[in-house]
């Protein structure tokens, strides 16, 4: 990794860093960081450089103990690298997801294949970074997330209705026919962009901006591989119901972006679009 950012953080007598300082350590307001690494010098350089950030940081070498971290200490962001000496990173990662739905995971790993960042993301991850990476990257792909993240909640909104797809933006629910299907938060965030101009194009700089940020720094692969998921699930849960549905199409604009279709249903459109009952 290409850090810079300073020496590496004090250890405690142990050996490892000490965790129950971790709300003292940063500012009183700090984002709340769990680096879940193995790797001495990264976990050690990490720690030290979101530290130098203004991040209140705690670090464990486990993913058995970072689990139990979490029951013990308020997480706002989990760093998890996936090989991990005890369990598999993606076990932690869906653990994580199952325990903490809000929390902002980020997985950092050497895995590069695509099939590697589709199943971390799948598993519950808002990010995929593939080692080396430099710190200065890190913390811009913190920001970007942190900023998508309003303070205060917005206004109430109606439901909007496609066929029998409802996506209810305020609740952030999404139902199709009478039964909820259980999305990501980048999933849901993209579905909820494109369900507000349906049968328009929306570009992958509009797409990026709006669910990820404006100043997104990194590939857009993202974008595709959080796509491809939010079709697994709709498609599925449209298999799983006894009764044909009206379930929109998500196109893909080669070189633009995406846009979503009216549903079709036994081969005839339905041009269903309202706000939800």
């Amino acid at each position: 990794m290409n850090y810079d950012d300073g020496p590496p953080a004090r250890q405690g007598a142990t050996g490892s860093p000490t965790l129950r300082s971790m709300r003292t350590t940063g500012a009183a307001e700090a984002v709340s960081v769990l680096v879940i690494e193995d790797d001495e010098v990264i976990g050690q350089h990490l720690e030290a450089g979101l530290r130098s950030n203004g991040y209140a940081v705690a670090w464990t070498r486990t993913g058995g103990s970072g689990l139990a971290e979490t029951r013990r200490l308020p997480i706002d962001v989990v760093l998890l690298d996936l090989g991990l000496p005890d369990m598999d990173g993606i076990d932690v990662a869906r653990q994580l997801r199952e325990s903490l739905p809000d929390v902002l995971i980020l997985i950092l790993t050497a895995r590069s294949e695509e099939i590697d960042m589709i199943v971390g993301l799948d598993a519950g991850a808002d990010d995929y970074l593939v080692k080396p990476f430099s710190l200065t990257v890190l913390l811009a792909r913190l920001r970007a997330h942190l900023r998508r993240r309003p303070a205060d909640p917005p206004g109430p909104s109606e439901p909007v209705r496609i066929g029998d797809l409802t996506v209810d933006v305020t609740a952030r629910r999404c139902r199709l026919g009478d039964r909820e299907v259980e999305l990501r938060p980048k999933e849901f965030d993209l579905l909820a962009v494109l369900v507000n101009h349906p049968g328009q194009a929306v570009s992958r700089e509009t797409l990026m901006a709006r669910v990820w940020d404006e100043n997104w720094f990194g590939p857009t692969k993202t974008l595709d591989v959080t796509m491809s998921s939010l079709r697994r699930r709709l498609h599925a849960a449209a298999a799983s119901s006894p009764l044909p549905l009206a379930l929109p199409e998500f196109t893909t604009l080669r070189g633009h972006g995406y846009r979503l279709e009216p549903p079709t249903i036994q081969g005839e459109e339905t041009g269903d679009v309202s706000p939800g009952l």
